[in-house]
């Protein structure tokens, strides 16, 4: 008879070593391999016939056929946006965050919603009690009865109660706190994570029920558990916010039904997660007009239009280090913009300690916010504000000059909606065949470089 093996997993990458090491040599990380024990299978035992799970067999692609999927509706539309339009029966969604930023609220709340028009909704909780469930249910307003809350961490019983009810959606919270007997290691670990979330996601695509994870985060961030994990499902959203702010962003990292550019925008306020429908005029809610180094970036996230205010602080340093920190930008694209101020435009940034800000805890990835981002650096570095009724768009390249952005109408449109008179956009944009769409109720002035948009920006 086969004797057992021990091997090291590490937690981060999934890769095996055959002795424990304090750096995994794959992924370079300190103290992330853990001991797992491999039992050999039991000779003509399978674990998967044990549960009960039918055997698939090969079918023809024609008679599959291509008719659209029916997507399970939503009433919440930005849950919605950031899944493509619904959930798709039979996908398996892993959803991650930092602990309390509202996934088993926001999950809870979906839960009752498609409990309320769809119908059985199962919710696996193996970290909260049934009654701990139901009692944030009460300051939800929720009073479901095709709602149930099931108070179990073992595989096998979860799966038995799921191919009894039947439900049209199941959310387990969370995939790490949940094992299967038939692993040897502890949960939470890297093999029982993996043969569990494997186990759960065969029934859900055998039965076309859509299946929502809540996984647990690194400090880092980023979802703790093997990466295999995140390969294995259809769809990763990473629920972001900061803890003292009361919004929170819903991000798609993969999806394989829709885009991963969309993001979704809500408020945690007394009754659960609050939909924010126009992020744009909240972001700008407290806005000071006349007050240096505050400029408007429109950007874009996804298909939306979105207006956020960029702070910008310049300030003298006596040391030889100055400072350059940003909230919400990258680090290197501010030391890029940083340089081009000092090399293409002349202003003396080397004794300057700056630091930017993204209003309201948004995090901007594109380059069509280089140009608010720069001209606020340059409003607090010469105290001068920015014309109060101006929006900015536009990347800078490293000669100085302004490049076009995607997505140009949109962007104007919505600052138009918003009341702002005048849109500085780069002058090649305005020569691009998609910018027809424009809107006549905003003027829109182009500019070719930095230098001169800082003349018209800023108030002299």
């Amino acid at each position: 008879m086969a004797k057992a093996k021990v091997q090291y997993v590490c937690s981060q990458c999934g890769s095996t070593q055959m002795k424990w090491m304090g750096k995994c040599p794959d992924c370079g990380e300190w103290n992330t391999l853990e001991a797992v024990t491999i039992r050999p299978a039991e000779p003509g035992r399978s674990t998967l016939a044990a549960n009960g799970l039918t055997t698939a067999t090969p079918v023809t692609l024609a008679s599959v056929g291509a008719s659209p999927v029916e997507r399970l509706p939503l009433r919440m539309v930005e849950l919605n946006r950031v899944l493509g339009g619904g959930i798709v029966p039979g996908a398996g969604i892993l959803v991650g965050g930092d602990p309390g930023i509202g996934k088993s609220t926001l999950l809870l709340q979906m839960a009752a919603d498609v409990a309320r028009h769809v119908g059985t909704v199962l919710y696996v909780s193996a970290e909260e009690s049934a009654h701990q469930i139901a009692r944030r249910a009460q300051r939800l307003g929720i009073q479901e009865e095709r709602l149930y809350i099931l108070a179990e961490i073992v595989v096998e019983q979860i799966l038995e109660q799921i191919l009894h009810l039947r439900p049209v959606l199941v959310i387990v919270d969370s995939i790490q706190a949940i094992y299967t007997e038939g692993g040897a290691s502890a949960a939470g670990t890297v093999s029982q994570v993996r043969d569990s979330a494997a186990l759960l996601l065969r029934v859900a695509k055998q039965h076309n029920i859509p299946l929502f994870l809540v996984g647990h985060v690194t400090k880092e961030g980023t979802l703790a558990g093997p990466r295999v994990l995140e390969h294995m499902v259809d769809t990763v959203l990473q629920l972001e916010g900061e803890r003292f702010h009361a919004y929170r962003l819903l991000r798609s990292v993969k999806n394989r039904f829709g885009s991963t550019n969309e993001v979704g925008i809500f408020e945690m306020g007394d009754r659960g997660m609050e939909e924010v429908h126009n992020p744009s005029e909240l972001f700008l809610a407290e806005r000071l007009p006349n007050a240096a180094g505050s400029a408007i970036a429109v950007s874009m996230e996804g298909t939306r239009p979105l207006l956020v205010e960029i702070q910008a602080l310049s300030s003298h340093t006596p040391f030889s280090q100055p400072r350059r920190t940003g909230n919400g930008i990258d680090l290197n694209r501010l030391l890029l913009l940083a340089a081009v101020l000092s090399k293409r435009v002349g202003l003396n940034l080397a004794d300057q300690d700056i630091f930017v800000n993204v209003v309201g805890g948004m995090r901007i990835n594109e380059p069509a916010a280089d140009l608010a981002i720069a001209v606020a650096i340059a409003s607090s570095y010469r105290n001068c504000p920015v014309c109060a009724d101006l929006a900015l768009v536009g990347e800078i390249g490293l000669s100085g000059e302004l490049r076009s952005v995607g997505q140009l109408p949109r962007r104007l449109h919505e600052a138009a909606k918003l009341g702002f008179a005048r849109v500085l956009v780069p002058r090649s944009a305005l020569n691009r065949k998609g910018a027809d769409g424009l809107p006549a109720q905003i003027e829109i002035v182009g500019v070719r470089t930095l230098r001169d948009a800082l003349e018209i920006a800023l108030v002299q």
